[in-house]
């Protein structure tokens, strides 16, 4: 007797990695960042492709169509949802200034001799350093004391320490609640007021990914309530676009720098293998204001993520446009 399709364990091989990948792809078609393992896997939604590839190999390989099938609706969404998200505009107002800027995680200070090279030879104009300790904080703040006069700080020790340095006049400002540290300043650049906004949000391991999500809630917040005027935030966001709470962020107008230099989906962590494998969970988001090239992702070593840099241009906005 011949074996009927669909039997066997061909339909087992492409059955259980296709039933993993449908939870996630699901949670990402239905808007939620569901619950543990979800929001980790969340994070390399495009690598998915490879399992539910396999499954579809072994379905047709077993002759089970019904697998073929759901293989096929699988890898298509899959597909869709690796585009990049939102919306982009290009300002309608002339360039008022340029600026580089660059985020870095510090990883508790560690990173931190291999950051000063990395701000010696990219030269930005803001810098915004998270996990940057003690110090992280007094080596910064003493070797480029005459490059960076002006800086906000959240002076915690460990993960939750904070540091925001710039070429240009800061006032202070009041930053985002959240359990690491995240001042806010407000820059004078060249004449025009930018809101700034350091980003560090807890990362989604099982067991915090409520304070996770309450650390990106008050950043749609704090975005929310800033879109009369330009603004960046910049940091670990430890969420890609393919998080329901990132995007919510991205909701409110807010534009990620990356995407506009063509590098939406460049990893920046886990820094080793970010060449080849990894996510986005740091980024640079701005209003719509700017316009930015050449974002790059220079590895630090000692932390587990990349810096990345951005080269922004501020636009007069047209306020008849909302």
């Amino acid at each position: 007797m011949t074996q009927r399709s669909g039997r066997g364990p061909g339909a087992w091989w492409a059955g259980l990695p296709l039933a993993g990948v449908s939870v996630v792809v699901g949670c990402r078609a239905a808007g939620t960042d569901g619950i543990t393992p979800v929001p980790q896997l969340l994070a390399f939604l495009p690598w998915l492709l490879v399992p539910a590839g396999f499954a579809l190999l072994c379905a047709l390989l077993a002759r089970w169509w019904p697998g073929l099938v759901w293989s096929v609706a699988v890898l298509g969404l899959l597909a869709w949802y690796v585009e990049p998200y939102g919306k982009t505009a290009e300002p309608d107002g002339p360039p008022l200034a340029r600026l580089r800027v660059l985020t870095a995680n510090a990883g508790s200070g560690r990173g931190t001799p291999a950051l000063v090279p990395v701000l010696r030879g990219r030269r930005p104009d803001v810098v915004f350093v998270q996990e940057c300790a003690s110090g992280c904080r007094a080596a910064l703040e003493r070797d480029f004391a005459g490059v960076y006069p002006h800086r906000r700080a959240v002076e915690e020790d460990g993960s939750k320490g904070s540091l925001v340095l710039s070429r240009f006049p800061l006032r202070p400002a009041a930053g985002v609640p959240g359990t690491p540290g995240m001042p806010g300043a407000v820059a004078d650049v060249r004449g025009h007021a930018v809101r700034l906004q350091l980003v560090h949000t807890v990362p989604p391991l099982p067991g915090r990914v409520g304070r996770w999500r309450r650390d990106l809630a008050g950043l749609r917040a704090f975005a929310a309530a800033h879109d009369d005027g330009p603004v960046i935030l910049a940091g670990d966001f430890n969420a890609s676009q393919d998080h329901a709470a990132f995007r919510r962020v991205l909701d409110t107008g807010l534009t990620d720098a990356a995407r506009l230099a063509g590098h939406d989906r460049t990893p920046s962590w886990p820094s080793r293998t970010a060449s080849v494998f990894g996510a986005q969970l740091d980024h640079v988001l701005v209003s719509r204001d700017f316009t930015a090239t050449g974002a790059r992702f220079p590895r630090v070593s000692g932390t587990g993520h990349r810096a990345l840099v951005v080269d922004l241009t501020l636009h007069r906005r047209d306020r008849t446009v909302r």
